[in-house]
């Protein structure tokens, strides 16, 4: 295979648009009234009848037909790892660094679709991936509680897949950045973004280490961590709450299996 296809075959393996989103809240009260409806049903069908009895087998069937039937009215991300990363997210989130991280990443609108971004001053001053807003040069930006801006991009970096987005903006939250922060091996990491529809949504993983890919002269960071579709452009965060760098793709690794992939946060500051 040569180089070209390479890059080919990984820029296919790269997060894509983002599709419609949902409060995180309200998907998280749908889901729990959809398995509590569908139990409920499951308990009811297992009750004798009566004038007539269901075998017990019949009933269990009944019951896994009308869980499926449930979930089927949600899009196919509404499964057991979704539910996961949003218990994580509300564990996570109930912390006071997180909760005031979260304020700083914003939704990225652009015609073709959605994705994160996270603000780095007060003034407004976005940064987010290139492939996020590829050929676009006015999106819309909004902040979780600022709520929307109309945003510039102002400067490009596809060779490092980062992009940075400008609106006129006044004491807005932002994110510190740290660029001589020592990473490690198995180091704990937070990261905050817009995965499958879901907004403001934070995980956690750990820092695998670098990882030389075909096409690029610098080497990119893997973290082993639930790493989605939208999440691209999402603030990897350390231990102190700084940002160390954006995700911006996942790939499926020989050894680890899938991993999610950012960019090294000293690669914007020195670029």
């Amino acid at each position: 295979m040569n180089e070209e296809e390479e890059n080919d075959k990984f820029k296919k393996s790269m997060d894509e648009d983002l599709i419609e989103d949902i409060d995180e809240e309200e998907m998280q009260e749908l889901v729990t009234q959809a398995k509590a409806e569908a139990w409920e049903r499951a308990r009811a069908e297992e009750e004798p009848k009566p004038k007539r009895r269901f075998p017990k087998v019949l009933a269990i069937l009944i019951a896994f037909a009308m869980t499926l039937y449930v979930l089927s009215l949600f899009p196919k991300v509404i499964s057991v790892p979704a539910v996961d990363f949003l218990q994580a997210s509300s564990r996570l989130s109930q912390e006071e660094q997180i909760a005031a991280s979260k304020e700083a990443v914003v939704v990225i609108e652009t015609n073709d679709g959605r994705g994160t971004g996270f603000a780095v001053s007060d003034d407004g001053t976005i940064l987010t991936n290139y492939h996020v807003i590829e050929d676009e040069q006015t999106i819309t930006v909004a902040f979780p509680e600022e709520g929307l801006f109309q945003g510039e991009v102002v400067e490009e970096m596809p060779e490092i897949d980062l992009a940075v987005v400008e609106v006129e903006g006044n004491g807005l939250p932002y994110l510190t950045l740290d660029e001589t922060a020592p990473v490690e091996y198995e180091d704990d990491i937070r990261f905050i973004g817009n995965p499958l529809f879901f907004n403001g949504i934070a995980n956690e993983g750990t820092i695998l280490g670098p990882l030389q890919l075909s096409g690029w002269e610098k080497e990119v960071m893997m973290i082993q961590a639930p790493v989605y579709r939208g999440n691209s452009g999402s603030p990897v965060i350390n231990q102190e709450g700084n940002v160390i760098g954006v995700i911006f793709a996942t790939l499926n690794h020989e050894e680890h299996g899938r991993v999610g992939l950012y960019v090294p946060i000293s690669y914007f500051t020195n670029n």
